[in-house]
């Protein structure tokens, strides 16, 4: 059979195995089909918030036609019924990473999924139509976001979600949860060692105190005065921000601190009198502790290390204080709440709302 021959009839057949997952004809049982693809694509579209042009919360657009994205090997694509948001998200859409990641226009923003595998491309092992899954979703290029009904994930992104996690629970932990994780690992923290993280109670902040501990660390964390008593809730001792910082962190620990992780940037000198002996520090805002010989650090997406912090979240030891959800037409209200820092916890986004 002639080369170009056999490979139409592979794709044909790729095609035909692939509608009919989409259609429930895989035994797992009924689902609601995406429209039939075509050779330019699927006929129809999809709700999604999606923005032309780098900006603020105006920028937003609210479409009911964008195209459904295609599933290549490798991929998923997953029917979203939560997606949490994260500063990044308003700050890409503001061009601020345009100097270093190729941006698509119209983009969607996200990249926190927790939802339903609704069509898998060629080559996915592990995954069924059907699995509820969840992944940190940041790719190469900057074009297919969460808050929208349908989004392609890959593969080694993709995570299980446990049945004892909710959605909102499951939409909020990715990102947050694999930059607490990623940071506090790398830096090594071990049982017995004392930890201070500076912007103890945001997003990520919230996560690293819950892993610092699992890990058996003992946390010192800053923080305003109004999120002191959910700090204690987490089991850290808080300190307030400002002059002073580093007096009332030896107080706290006289031999000063094993560890710093720095979640806003600014404290490196905090950080260089607070530190131990031999301490390690590192950070995710300020890339100088990279030249002070510590870490400057990129969260990179991780299914396997998704996995884990999943199973962590369905036992109890960790736990997103959701603050406030909303249906996708909310996500640039969504936006200020974030970009305020008024509202205390993480925020959700139902994009099938």
């Amino acid at each position: 059979m002639p080369l170009d021959r056999s490979l139409t009839t592979v794709l044909d057949r790729l095609m035909d195995r692939s509608v009919a997952r989409v259609a429930g004809q895989d035994g797992c049982g009924p689902r609601a089909p995406l429209p039939r693809r075509s050779n330019s694509g699927y006929r129809g579209g999809m709700r999604a918030q999606q923005y032309s042009r780098f900006g603020g919360s105006e920028v937003l657009e609210l479409v009911d036609d964008r195209p459904v994205p295609k599933t290549p090997p490798g991929y998923a694509l997953v029917r979203v019924r939560a997606a949490g948001v994260n500063p990044v998200d308003w700050k890409v859409m503001a061009g601020g990473l345009d100097p270093i990641y190729d941006s698509v226009f119209p983009i969607v923003p996200g990249w926190d999924v927790a939802g339903v595998i609704e069509q898998l491309g060629a080559d996915v092992p592990g995954f069924q139509v059907g699995d509820e899954v969840l992944a940190y979703a940041r790719t190469a290029w900057i074009h297919h976001g969460t808050f929208a009904e349908l989004v392609p994930v890959p593969l080694e992104f993709l995570a299980h979600k446990p049945a004892e996690l909710d959605w909102d629970q499951a939409g909020a932990l990715p990102l947050a949860g694999l930059t607490a994780y990623q940071t506090l690992t790398r830096l090594g923290v071990d049982s017995g060692q004392t930890v201070l993280i500076h912007n103890a109670s945001g997003g990520v902040g919230s996560f690293a105190v819950q892993i610092a501990q699992h890990l058996g660390a003992q946390v010192i964390g800053t923080a305003s005065d109004r999120n002191h008593d959910r700090l204690k809730a987490l089991g850290a001792t808080p300190v307030n921000y400002g002059e002073g910082l580093a007096e009332r962190v030896r107080e706290i620990a006289p031999g000063g601190v094993d560890v710093v992780l720095d979640l806003i940037g600014g404290v490196l000198d905090v950080t260089r009198a607070v530190l131990a002996p031999g301490g390690v520090h590192g950070s995710i805002a300020d890339a100088r502790f990279a030249a002070e010989g510590g870490l400057y650090a990129w969260v990179r997406p991780s299914g396997p290390q998704t996995n884990e912090l999943a199973g962590l979240a369905a036992t109890g030891v960790l736990h997103a204080d959701i603050a406030a959800t909303h249906p996708l037409a909310g996500l640039p209200e969504a936006f200020e709440e974030s970009r305020t820092g008024h509202i205390q916890g993480k925020i959700v986004i139902h994009p099938n709302e």
